[in-house]
């Protein structure tokens, strides 16, 4: 299922002293069903706006989000997201927290009992299903929050620098976690990062966004094979182009 931006604009009014702040500008991005994407560019430049359009969060100020050629307008279970904080529900144990949206869904307990099982599982959780958020290291949570955006089978991944809270090593580990789950599944993501390196290691494109206001001024195939070897000659030439491109556009 394809994921379309066609010359998306959003622009906030600060209510305060009625300033128009333009967050994102003619954006124009086609997503394919299956394919994984990152976003990068400078801070403030409008990636989480323009994710949380796509997730139905936030409305357009111009210009269409379209999935499988329908208007993106409100949430739905179509569109999943992942956001850098966890956002797990600490009075509920691992597979509560995972299960959720199978409840909201009103799914059987058995059924969505054995279903949170099978996740929890496949993001290498077997035994702390009924552990609560705060016995978690942070690289465990981000599984859980993972599990559970996976487990309602949306058609688009979301994910808002989800690993930008935890320490290099965890870090590492997660984006090796996150490919093998990807190619296994083959789910489309749309993965915001600010680490360039992190782009090129996970990612089929990377998309370049301006500074603010956000446009796309460049998209880089990275046609390397997986799994990705950090230091090769390929994979250090391709993260080059992609900052020396951000560096030139941020002078510009």
């Amino acid at each position: 299922m394809s994921l379309k931006l066609i010359n998306l604009s959003k622009t906030f009014v600060n209510t305060t002293d009625q300033v128009n702040v333009e967050a994102l500008k003619n954006v124009n991005l086609l997503v394919n069903n299956g394919e994984f994407v990152s976003v990068v560019g400078p801070s403030g430049c409008g990636k989480t706006t323009m994710l949380r359009i796509i997730a139905g969060f936030e409305k357009a100020s111009c210009g269409n989000a379209l999935l499988a050629g329908e208007e993106i307008e409100t949430p739905g279970p179509e569109v999943g997201i992942v956001f850098q904080e966890y956002a797990l529900f600490p009075w509920r144990t691992v597979i509560e927290n995972v299960e959720f949206g199978l409840e909201l869904k009103n799914t059987s307990r058995k059924e969505r009992r054995e279903k949170a099982f099978e996740y929890i599982e496949m993001v290498g959780l077997k035994s702390f299903e009924n552990k609560y958020p705060k016995e978690l290291s942070g690289g465990m949570k981000q599984r859980v929050a993972i599990a559970r955006t996976l487990i309602n089978e949306p058609k688009v991944v979301l994910m808002d620098e989800p690993f930008g809270s935890v320490d290099a090593q965890t870090r590492n580990s997660l984006q090796e976690f996150l490919i093998d789950i990807w190619r296994m599944r083959g789910d489309t993501i749309i993965f915001v990062t600010h680490n360039v390196d992190e782009a090129v290691f996970l990612s089929q494109r990377v998309v370049c966004l301006s500074s603010r206001p956000g446009e796309v001024v460049r998209e880089v195939s990275v046609n390397l094979g997986f799994p990705r070897d950090r230091t090769s000659m390929d994979f250090v030439k391709i993260r080059r182009e992609i900052l020396e491109h951000l560096m030139s556009n941020k002078s510009n």
